[in-house]
């Protein structure tokens, strides 16, 4: 068994750099960077902190059912958020994505609609239009994609979906986060 690369893909999953889970258990980055190369064996305590931190338990760490991949995602596993009230659906492919490096979505925006404004981040957005037009504000630039056609910038400026049009649009979105 590796647990070196067990615990770095545990951090990973958790989104956090070797620098944030030393500060969370009092350990520097050197020690956990030699802990996920194996280089060094932590003690009991520093091991059962770890796993805390990571938020696993130690049977759960040592199965294997905890780190095989799903795979597919059925139909029935995907999660509608209806909010054509506000002016879009939000159809989420992926349970819980927002713990993974990507989270895809199809977005429906009723004609005129907007989506929720973007603050600037590290992520990197991919958006393709399905069915109708549908424009992207990045910064103070606007551009526009007809079906078919798709978006794909890094997300350093807000930015914000929006339809324009006198019909609906279906957007396939996947949003990433860079890990710096």
């Amino acid at each position: 068994m590796d647990i070196g690369k067990k615990i770095k893909d545990l951090r990973r999953q958790k989104n956090l750099t070797q620098e944030e889970l030393g500060e969370r258990t009092d350990l520097s980055k050197g020690y956990i960077s030699q802990l996920e190369r194996n280089l060094s064996s932590p003690s009991m305590e520093t091991f059962f902190n770890i796993l805390e931190v990571l938020g696993a338990k130690p049977a759960d760490f040592f199965s294997d059912a905890l780190y095989q991949q799903q795979i597919h995602y059925p139909l029935s596993e995907q999660t509608l958020y209806d909010e054509y009230d506000n002016g879009y659906l939000i159809n989420w492919l992926v349970p819980e994505s927002n713990d993974y490096d990507m989270e895809p979505v199809i977005i429906t925006l009723k004609p005129g609609a907007e989506y929720k404004k973007f603050e600037p981040s590290p992520s990197e957005s991919f958006m393709y239009v399905m069915e109708g037009r549908a424009s992207i504000r990045i910064g103070r630039k606007v551009y526009t994609a007809e079906q078919h056609e798709c978006f794909y910038f890094k997300a350093n400026e807000s930015h914000q979906l929006f339809n324009q049009e006198k019909a609906e649009a279906k957007i396939l979105i996947v949003a990433t986060e860079s890990y710096l």
